[in-house]
């Protein structure tokens, strides 16, 4: 038997509040630096977005066993012709949601490549040596080596 819309609709919409939560948890994890608790945020944030997805699709479904299109364009006729007031502001209320998460998830974005350059800034540092010539490395040994032009001659 296939759930109606309006079910998968209060299903997603708890789970989506769920993952808003952890989204901000994560926030706050990368403005700490704090990388045990990221590790247990994304594995249980990759199984609500993996809920998630499998509610959606519950929902395409429902919204095609009721002879609607079964995509997110199907909902608008759905909500015309099954829709009260109280259906179509929990449609609403999703989609403030998934808004929201979004931006979540863009923000986060941004907080990892700033670490990553950070990062990525810092590890350059460590490969080049104070007053080295550029293009000098510290090799596996812990001594500068040289990649920029050999110094060698050929003579033939």
């Amino acid at each position: 038997m296939t759930a109606s819309p309006f079910q998968t609709i209060a299903a997603e919409h708890n789970h989506l509040n769920a993952l808003l939560a952890l989204m901000k948890q994560e926030q706050q994890s990368l403005v700490s630096l704090d990388a045990d608790t990221l590790a247990t945020l994304t594995t249980r944030k990759n199984a609500m977005l993996a809920d998630l997805a499998s509610l959606s699709q519950q929902r395409h479904a429902a919204l095609a066993a009721a002879g609607c299109d079964a995509s997110e364009a199907g909902m608008e006729p759905w909500l015309a012709v099954n829709g009260d007031g109280d259906v179509r502001q929990q449609w609403e209320r999703m989609l403030d949601a998934a808004r929201e998460a979004k931006e979540l998830n863009r923000v986060n974005g941004m907080l990892i490549n700033k670490q990553l350059a950070h990062n990525q800034g810092v590890l350059n540092a460590l490969r080049t040596p104070t007053n080295a010539p550029s293009g000098t490395i510290y090799g596996a040994s812990g001594q500068t080596m040289g990649v920029g032009v050999s110094k060698r001659y050929v003579v033939g």
